[in-house]
């Protein structure tokens, strides 16, 4: 071998080996494990494509780098056939089959995601309005809570489009693609307009699918759905309503509308909420209520309230113990107040010895005690 080819086999090897260090990892474009689910890659670029839109980082190179990235990460690793060559060969295997990548944001807008213009021009979907039922002690101390909403997805077989195949889809012949039509309409004798209407053939889309997709039968959705993971900060509200824009149903016409979940609090055994205070009935004998009492109760998160009285404690008194309510949602360091009252247990019956000790020790103070007694 001489020594012109050993340097280019050298030459050769150097690219090789700088193609294999520059080769993006899309599992970790997307941050998720090689033996990632589908629905794991979806909830992934779904996440991290909103994130670095465009739209939402303007003059952001890197982002837009990113997003684009997150593209066709997401176009391979959906694809069984596609991840199969990646996983087996990596992108070299790709590029060797021909491999096309799609625009990154028809991609993003598959997911109903629509941005600036587009916006402005289609129909956003309707709302979608759930109960959401939470126990005061998800409210005092905050939680996360993952609720499975059923509702319109973009069929992932056919990704919207509604055929069996890219080559099912053609241009309509009679629009020539454009998605309208030009009309003649006799106005009088002799006199004609134009009017520019929806071509009926395709109905506006501009094209035409020849075998539909055995899915979703070319309705280009499905029912499906993913958990949503709900944050009930502390402090909010029966009546708060929780807002995810865009996660309503999908279609590859309209923009998703929103999921609304509406906080419903489950009523408490112990413990009832108005505004960011607490009331609870606690209840005591006759004789606590004569002569004092040292009592616990168990707070909402489990921490002991410590409850005392000292003399007589009149039946339905309330007594008022600060930043013991419930956090201030906006301020949740601050907490309102927790107002106990009493219900003074009275006996069903006195034997005449107590009769006769209640005359003696109370008749001299009252003279308005009957002699019922």
């Amino acid at each position: 071998m001489n020594r012109i080819s050993k340097l280019f086999i050298l030459l050769v090897f150097q690219i090789i080996l700088i193609s294999i260090v520059n080769a993006k990892d899309y599992y970790e474009i997307l941050g998720v494990d090689r033996s990632a689910s589908k629905k794991q890659i979806r909830k992934a670029y779904k996440t991290l494509s909103r994130k670095y839109h465009p739209d939402k980082n303007p003059g952001d190179k890197k982002a837009e780098e990113k997003f684009i990235e997150l593209a066709k990460a997401y176009e391979v690793l959906s694809d069984d056939e596609q991840r199969r060559i990646y996983d087996q060969y990596g992108e070299e295997g790709l590029k060797h089959g021909d491999q096309q990548f799609n625009d990154p944001f028809d991609i993003f807008r598959q997911f109903g995601f629509n941005t600036g213009e587009q916006r402005r021009q289609e129909r956003k979907g309707p709302e979608i309005n759930i109960d959401l039922e939470v126990s005061l002690e998800d409210l005092y101390m905050g939680a996360y809570i993952d609720a499975d909403v059923k509702k319109q997805v973009i069929c992932t077989y056919c990704r919207g489009s509604g055929a069996a195949s890219k080559d099912d889809i053609h241009i309509c012949p009679a629009c020539n693609g454009s998605g309208k039509r030009m009309i003649r309409q006799m106005l009088g004798p002799g006199i004609f307009q134009q009017v520019q209407t929806v071509c009926d053939a395709c109905h506006g889309k501009g094209k035409t699918i020849r075998k539909k997709c055995p899915h979703c039968h070319g309705e280009r959705v499905q029912r499906g759905g993913e958990p949503i993971s709900i944050t009930v900060e502390k402090g909010m509200k029966d009546g708060h309503r929780i807002v995810f824009e865009r996660e309503g149903d999908q279609h590859p016409d309209v923009t998703p509308g929103d999921i609304i979940f509406t906080i419903k609090t489950v009523p408490h055994p112990l413990f009832t909420r108005k505004g960011n205070n607490l009331y609870a009935k606690v209840g005591i004998t006759l004789t606590d209520a004569l002569l004092g009492f040292k009592k616990e109760i168990h707070h909402l998160d489990g921490h002991v309230v410590e409850l005392e009285r000292t003399g007589i404690t009149p039946p339905g008194f309330v007594q008022e113990i600060f930043d013991e309510g419930m956090p201030l949602h906006e301020f949740p360091s601050e907490q309102g107040k927790l107002y106990i009252e009493y219900v003074v247990a009275f006996p069903t019956n006195l034997t005449n010895e107590q009769k006769e000790v209640i005359r003696n020790n109370f008749k001299k103070n009252d003279p308005k005690v009957k002699d019922e007694l």
